[in-house]
């Protein structure tokens, strides 16, 4: 009998783990050894802080391509060599252009890209106001009465004085 409660509970076991390992994701773990946990904290700050050239929104933390890896452990090597943050951000810059900073300096190229939705906007507010305006003055154009529609009225403004006067 406990030979068959030992079985149920590693089978239960066994599913409960099985399970678990589903939802588990694994991940790259970095092995490389720091001088000091301040390195430690400032290589790892300053590969969130890169995109990585492969996989486009994903920061060289984050992503799993070898090339990540890659670029990881060579920021990893520069941080411990000494090398300051805006001496790193430089060369991955000179090798992958602006497309490896999450914020790109404003340039000429850039600027249009930028500008754009505060353009967009600009170009339909302007659209509506003109719009507005067209609308406006069909609308007085349609209220203005022609001669015909004038002599009506004056006709009928006549009669009711007339029927005033009376009573």
């Amino acid at each position: 009998m406990t030979k068959q409660i030992v079985t149920r509970c590693n089978g239960f076991l066994l599913s409960f783990l099985l399970f678990f390992s589903v939802l588990v994701r694994a991940e790259i773990v970095d092995t490389y050894q720091f001088k000091n946990t301040e390195d430690r904290v400032r290589a790892v700050e300053l590969a969130k802080s890169l995109r990585c050239p492969q996989c486009q929104n994903q920061n060289l933390v984050e992503s799993n391509s070898p090339i990540a890896y890659d670029l990881r452990i060579e920021v990893y090597k520069m941080v411990d060599e000494g090398k300051s943050n805006q001496e790193i951000v430089n060369l991955m810059t000179s090798r992958f252009g602006n497309f490896v900073l999450y914020n790109p300096p404003l340039q000429w190229t850039t600027a249009a890209l930028w500008s754009l939705p505060a353009i967009s906007l600009l170009f339909a507010l302007g659209l509506m106001l003109s719009y507005a305006k067209k609308r406006s003055k069909q609308v007085k154009a349609e209220r203005v009465l022609n001669k015909s529609q004038q002599d009506a009225i004056e006709r009928l403004l006549k009669q009711t004085e007339q029927t005033d006067r009376q009573e």
